[in-house]
């Protein structure tokens, strides 16, 4: 069916305008989802995250192991709730030529520590107690609570002081100091930038069906396009002489999350019905191509804080079958519930594989599929019972506390199940207060049996990445999380 509808599509296409190159030398991306918001206070999506960390930079990166590596300075803990942070001598100033200083840093944490701000990441910074420079190269951080996990939690992009004072829209105009540029802003949901390092110029451009994502990287109207295909279009790809096509294994986090204060879903029974109607190894042969691994946890098992034993919840609709029985459901009472999922080709193929797995059990599920904006803001607002979504580039353990504690529900954090669990709660605190990795490690691991045990969350898969490219695209990389720095050394031969 793909097949024939790629074909249909192509010789519509061919029909009604010629194979041109484009004008100008631009590399172009093609991705599925639109980056949402260019502003780093205010970003939360995964396309705007990728796009933000090379418009701005960030105090502190991470290396392969997923451990804390300076980016734009080098720290020293002074003492358990005191550090300083020294910034690059060598550090870009922001696009506008504006050197960038201890007090920019300094504006921009103030900047999300204030309520008044609205930042979705106040919540995962409210340790900070204070926020001082020392001099133009220097900033020390004060913490109302010593957590060694802190130097990772500083990955917020650095905005100019000046500019946050004007009040400035960062999201319609970014300016920071990272090695791309914003140029233009295009209504078609194409942002074209500019390399700082040889003024090469790409675009990042939004095709939100993956059959036409295909249909203009054979034409040459994108170079690139990574991700949100399906099966039958990799394989479509793959072994083509004028396309590449490369994979990585991924870290990113596939997830049903439930509305925990809703009647139904609330129910833990009900959740782990759900878990056990789910056939995921079925969805990642046959929809993914097998470019996933089940997931047990939020974070990998390769994580230094993650859970090797832990591979999630085992397909049984027998047990589902049971478990609904508890509750009052079976043939002559079926259960009603509402799915959302984005329009997203590939989400909607793999919420229609989740309806007729859950019908075989006795629940009937109502998909609701809204735009990227509608389907977030309802996800954000808790306005659903079953949603599924995808957590990109975790990288630290903080994730839990951002995610899972009773103190984190929106706008202050990200727990938009409205999960509570007071155990939860206080092993966090514990992991966060402990003084020796191994201490945090045990903490961390508890964590993620309970919340197998307690499921707010059914662990789907970790995605692998892919990206297909033209064969005359050289240097552009994958990575674990799938962000888009290979647009950094991406030439045309």
């Amino acid at each position: 069916m793909i097949r024939w509808r790629l074909l249909l599509l192509l010789t519509a296409v061919l029909l009604t305008s010629a194979c041109q190159s484009p004008a100008e030398d631009v590399i172009r991306l093609g991705i599925a989802g639109r980056p949402a918001n260019l502003d780093p206070l205010h970003a939360t999506d995964a396309a705007s995250a990728r796009v933000n960390r090379l418009l701005y930079r960030a105090l502190v990166d991470f290396d392969a192991q997923q451990r804390p590596v300076p980016e734009l300075a080098r720290w020293e803990r002074l003492t358990p709730t005191r550090y300083r942070f020294h910034l690059d001598p060598e550090r870009a100033p922001f696009h506008d030529g504006a050197p960038l200083t201890a007090a920019d840093v300094v504006a921009t944490y103030r900047a999300v520590l204030d309520p008044a701000t609205g930042s979705p990441h106040r919540g995962l910074l409210s340790l900070i107690g204070q926020v001082s420079a020392v001099d133009a190269d220097t900033v020390e951080f004060l913490l109302n609570r010593a957590d060694r996990l802190f130097p990772g939690y500083l990955v917020i992009g650095i905005v100019p002081a000046r500019l946050l004072a004007q009040g400035h829209d960062f999201q319609r105009a970014p300016i920071g100091s990272g090695p791309l540029e914003l140029i233009e802003r295009g209504g078609d949901g194409q942002l074209r930038l500019r390399r700082r390092s040889d003024g090469q110029q790409l675009a990042v451009q939004q095709v939100k069906d993956p059959t036409v994502r295909v249909l203009k990287l054979q034409r040459g109207e994108l170079d690139i396009i990574q991700n949100d295909l399906p099966a039958e279009l990799i394989r479509y790809l793959d072994g083509r002489e004028d396309i590449r096509i490369e994979r990585h294994r991924g870290a990113n986090f596939s997830y049903i999350g439930f509305n925990l204060e809703d009647a139904q879903t609330g129910d833990p029974r009900l959740r782990r019905a759900v878990a056990h109607a789910i056939d995921r190894a079925a969805i990642i042969e046959h929809l993914l191509a097998g470019a996933a691994r089940p997931a047990g946890a939020l974070l990998p098992p390769g994580h230094w804080a993650g859970h090797p034993e832990l591979d999630g919840v085992d397909y049984d609709p027998d047990r589902a079958r049971a478990l609904l029985s508890e509750l009052g459901y079976g043939p002559q009472r079926l259960l009603e519930l509402s799915y959302k999922t984005s329009s997203d080709p590939l989400r909607l193929r793999i919420a229609t594989v989740f309806q007729d797995q859950l019908a075989r059990v006795g629940i009937r599920l109502r998909l609701q599929s809204y735009d990227w904006g509608t389907f977030y803001g309802d996800i954000k607002a808790g306005r659903f019972q079953l949603y599924s979504l995808m957590w990109v580039g975790i990288k630290t353990p903080d994730i839990f506390r951002h995610v899972f504690h009773s103190a984190s529900l929106p706008p202050g954090g990200a727990n938009r199940g409205r999960y509570r669990d007071a155990r939860i709660d206080a092993w966090i605190e514990a992991a966060e207060a402990a003084q020796t990795q191994t201490e945090q490690v045990t903490y961390y691991r508890r964590i993620q049996a309970r919340l197998l045990e307690t499921l707010p969350y059914v662990p789907l898969w970790y995605e692998d990445h892919v990206y297909a490219a033209r064969a005359d695209i050289r240097g552009y990389r994958l990575n674990l999380h799938g962000n888009y720095d290979g647009l950094l050394e991406v030439q045309r031969r």
